[in-house]
């Protein structure tokens, strides 16, 4: 019988090479209906008191609707983000012993969601190294018409890290016109149920906009290497709420080791709320109300 490791390798040489890959059939599809329901179940939790319409929402929120570490407060969800073999597959993908995880999010793309702008997801984390990492998890697969992917391969490799202000998409950068991206076309990636796209935080990715009748819906789960260290003061609340320090591990109860974890091991959500760094976007949803334990 095939080990992952085994499966995982001939991915990782191209995910060295071009900074992203699809592995099908990670997760079965009994796991995909099941995490699906509880993501579904979270985000709606989490969005009951936003009633917009999708045309009232800013640019960046009509790109999707984002709730990020549901694992807190939404303990269905917290086995699909410390979901061994997708945790392995990304730490052998990285080629490194251990990951922590950075934070989850639900990415929901409604139906008319306009595109997802191209960026690079490391500089808005305050990180030294860059062994980082996404799985991204399509719970109906993606399609060209429904919002899949696009990645420019090889640009992790290009010795850029360019913040793209993705939350003011009208006054952002175009990252595809700098001259280390322009004559290199994206490449689209469809996802087929129980598969997962894997890409580095360097990598510069966007996504179509969705032209179906459903909303996309995708969980996602970043990673990085377990001893990474705080580069900067740029504030995130992944390092900001137990003070991490510039300098020190990023290694606190908000970014536990995803893997290796033994089996049905999964952490205590941290007692640490957010904070008032965030509180302007509470109230849509976007983080833990408060901190929940079984």
């Amino acid at each position: 019988m095939t080990s992952l490791a085994e499966k995982i390798a001939p991915y990782a040489a191209q995910f060295r090479r071009d900074g992203f890959v699809m592995v099908p059939d990670l997760l079965s599809l009994e796991e995909i209906d099941r995490y699906g329901a509880a993501v579904d179940e979270a985000v709606a939790r989490r969005k009951r008191f936003d009633h917009r319409e999708l045309r009232q929402k800013s640019l960046y929120e009509q790109s999707f609707i984002q709730c990020i570490n549901l694992w807190e407060d939404s303990p269905a969800v917290r086995p699909l983000t410390f979901h061994p073999v997708v945790c392995e597959a990304a730490a052998r993908l990285l080629g490194v012993d251990a990951i922590r995880l950075w934070h989850d999010q639900a990415l929901y793309k409604e139906a008319g969601g306009r595109k997802t702008d191209p960026h690079q997801d490391q500089p808005y984390w305050p990180m030294r190294e860059t062994d980082t990492i996404t799985a991204w998890i399509p719970f109906d697969g993606s399609s060209h018409a429904t919002g899949c992917m696009g990645y420019i391969p090889g640009s992790h490799l290009a010795g850029l890290k360019k913040f793209v202000n993705i939350f003011q998409p009208e006054e952002a950068l175009d990252i595809l016109a700098l001259p280390q991206f322009k004559d290199t076309p994206p490449e689209w990636i469809e996802a087929p149920r129980g598969g997962v796209a894997f890409h580095h935080g360097l990598t510069v990715h966007l996504a179509k906009p969705n032209r179906g009748s459903h909303t996309r819906r995708v969980h996602t789960m970043i990673f990085f290497r377990d001893g990474t260290t705080r580069g900067n003061q740029f504030p995130h609340f992944a390092v900001d709420r137990f003070g991490i320090k510039i300098g020190d591990a990023i290694d606190s109860p908000v970014t536990p080791i995803a893997w290796p974890r033994a089996a049905g091991d999964l952490p205590d959500p941290p007692t640490v709320p957010i904070g008032d760094l965030h509180a302007n976007i509470q109230k849509i949803g976007m983080f833990p109300d408060a901190p929940r334990k079984n």
